[in-house]
């Protein structure tokens, strides 16, 4: 039985605890949170994604409110680390220093230099560490990777990639609005569709970024051009000042030289490949989200059932370096150079 922990307790808290109690194999044994009021708030619901609103059982599970307390009365196999973004290098490396497994959020760090200390931290202690790019794991996503790699309908020729949110104030004490906390929207949301990018085609030469800012000064809607050497065309779009009314979306069009494959978290049917000889259908994907589908590939990686294939540390921090380029391609006005 995997002993577990949860490190910050926030809306992507919540969503690890749904996913581990979801497992036969896990106990989620201990929280720890800066909040001392977290019992009382957890009942908030808040957040992007469905799945993290319900009722918590806080009767057999421990409360810390300092990780350095927590790992040294708990007996813990792993972690699930859902903290503000900035504390990620830090309290990362205290708990695979303590021995411990960690599973941190998305993104990896606010810098390549917390990246370098976690990857070093990481192999010296022996211990796993696996950072929480979700849409990687996610059914139709993980599906799409699969069909483009069967060569099924040649190469890809053009891709165009979206996440719009509406403002993000679910966070506690709205740390996600910081840019100096959490990056901002191009570090905090835009990075998924940056990673997948990179999963599907590897790092671009160049990206070539352009964007708003709100009157406040803050980021608010940026758009990258992903420059590769052969002839394709990819762009990616991400916001977080949509109306409320809006809601979110996730959605991707990759056109390929025989079908264009489609996916947009608003419409039904969501996924379809569109064959150039032939009707549209939607593929069969695995159960579950890709939350679901990372804890399950962390804890079969702790379990020794699994090799990571699907994400490596370096391509982690690759995705960092890439928003590092794409904000001073925005600062620039020029394309810059990975």
């Amino acid at each position: 039985m995997l002993k577990i922990g949860i490190v910050g307790f926030g809306f992507m808290g919540r969503m690890h605890y749904r996913c581990w109690q979801g497992r036969e194999d896990a106990q989620i044994v201990a929280i720890c949170d800066a909040n001392e009021n977290i019992v009382e708030d957890s009942k908030k619901a808040g957040g992007n994604i469905a799945g993290a609103e319900e009722a918590f059982d806080f009767s057999n599970i421990n409360i810390y409110t300092d990780l350095k307390t927590m790992l040294a009365q708990e007996q813990l196999d792993a972690i699930s680390l859902t903290l503000p973004t900035y504390l990620h290098a830090e309290n990362t490396c205290l708990a695979l220093e303590a021995g411990v497994h960690v599973l941190c959020e998305k993104p990896m760090s606010l810098d390549i230099s917390g990246c370098d200390k976690m990857i070093e931290t990481a192999q010296s202690s022996g211990k796993k560490l696996q950072i929480g790019h979700c849409v990687r794991f996610w059914p139709e996503y993980a599906v799409t990777k699969e069909i483009i790699d069967s060569g099924k309908y040649g190469r890809v020729l053009a891709a165009s990639l979206r996440r719009l949110s509406c403002l993000p104030t679910w966070c506690y004490e709205n740390w996600i609005l910081n840019e100096q906390r959490s990056g901002g929207v191009i570090l905090d949301l835009h990075i998924h569709d940056t990673d997948y990018v990179q999963y599907l085609l590897g790092l671009p030469r160049a990206v070539n970024t352009f964007g708003v800012k709100t009157t406040e000064g803050m980021l608010a809607h940026s758009v990258t051009q992903y420059l590769y050497d052969k002839d394709i065309l990819v762009t990616g779009e991400g916001g977080w000042v949509m109306a409320p009314s809006f809601g979110f979306e996730m959605s991707f069009n990759i056109v390929m030289e025989k079908a264009t494959i489609t996916y947009d978290c608003t419409r039904d049917p969501a996924f379809r490949v569109c064959p150039m000889d032939a009707d549209a259908f939607s593929p069969e994907v695995p159960t579950g989200d890709g939350y679901t589908r990372e804890i399950d590939y962390f804890a079969d990686s702790i379990l020794g059932q699994k090799q990571p294939t699907v994400l490596t540390l370096q391509q982690s921090r690759d995705s960092v370096r890439m928003i590092a380029a794409e904000i001073e391609s925005l600062r620039s006005g020029k394309p810059v150079s990975l």
